[in-house]
């Protein structure tokens, strides 16, 4: 495995017990809460997607269709919830 590849893994990893920290932990910002474990999944998408899937080498309509759904997403999740 490449170093990049490996230091992505291991950012996915560090996020990941990020999140779970917060989502145990809500320390206070229940208001945030949401918003933040939201933020955390969408760059771990753009993380997954761009670097792993190699979407950094496709065309512009499917990196820009690929943000544009991953903040949709995020977006209406945090008003939902």
């Amino acid at each position: 495995m490449e170093k990049k590849n490996l230091l992505i893994l291991f950012i996915l990893i560090g996020l990941t017990q990020v999140s779970a920290f917060l989502g145990v932990f809500n320390l206070g910002v229940v208001n945030y809460l949401t918003w933040l474990v939201m933020g955390l999944a969408a760059v771990k998408f753009f993380l997954v997607a761009f670097v792993f899937m190699e979407l950094s080498k496709a065309h512009f309509f499917w990196k820009f269709a690929t943000v544009l759904i991953g903040l949709l997403v995020v977006v209406v999740v945090g008003f939902w919830v």
